[in-house]
């Protein structure tokens, strides 16, 4: 489809292809063009190589008999990178690949789709990094990234904004949104913020005193 858009370095974020569901070729074509580096987890190579995308490093653990070195020549310079351990998703192991080198931040499509289990554990496992690395997973659906303790942005009318805490959240204030936050606390399995949307065009408002929250932006 696509070799990467030249960009100077450390001005876009890194790309990471997991292996849920595919997001659709326009939106894969607007996200490469700023991708200056891009990651493939082994499960996803082949859809990716018949794509046509250009790759700057396979990863994974390599198991029921993948064989990484069929790719390098299709891909030169191809980086491959052996992440065994079983404690930690291979997603896991390319944000800390990146955070080895140096990345400060990175887009993740096909992170969500086909199996629940991973979708649930690719989205609520940002958490962890989020002193590292900002991290925002894409599809066509929606946007999703963790929010710092204080967060401003302009969205238009109407704009669906979804606040889901990882665990409890408190003292959560939001301006600009149809279901108003003052000093709230949302807990996830028992309340949360899902399917708010924006009053008017302007700047929405976001502050929360304790935990982690994520922020769900929905295009359709």
């Amino acid at each position: 489809m696509s070799s990467h858009h030249i960009v100077r370095d450390d001005q876009e974020p890194a790309l990471i292809i997991a292996n849920g569901a595919e997001c659709s070729k326009e939106l894969l074509g607007q996200i490469l063009e700023w991708s200056p580096f891009i990651i493939v987890l082994d499960s996803a190579m082949e859809r990716v190589i018949e794509l046509g995308i250009k790759v700057d490093v396979l990863l994974g653990d390599f198991d029921r008999g993948f064989d990484p070195t069929y790719y390098k020549e299709q891909q030169y310079p191809l980086e491959i990178v052996h992440t065994p351990d079983q404690e930690k998703t291979d997603l896991e192991k390319a944000f800390d690949y990146l955070i080895e080198k140096g990345h400060k931040a990175v887009n993740v499509i096909w992170a969500t789709g086909k199996r629940s289990d991973h979708t649930l554990t690719n989205i609520t496992n940002i958490v962890r990094y989020k002193n590292q690395l900002k991290i925002v997973i894409i599809d066509d659906h929606s946007k999703i990234y963790l929010l710092p303790q204080k967060f401003e942005k302009w969205y238009t009318k109407d704009s669906i904004i979804s606040l889901i805490p990882i665990g409890k959240v408190e003292g959560i204030t939001a301006k600009n949104l149809f279901y108003p936050l003052q000093n709230d606390e949302l807990t996830l399995g028992y309340r949360t913020g899902s399917s708010n949307h924006v009053i008017e065009d302007g700047l929405v408002t976001i502050s929360h005193q304790k935990g982690d929250l994520l922020l769900i932006e929905a295009f359709d």
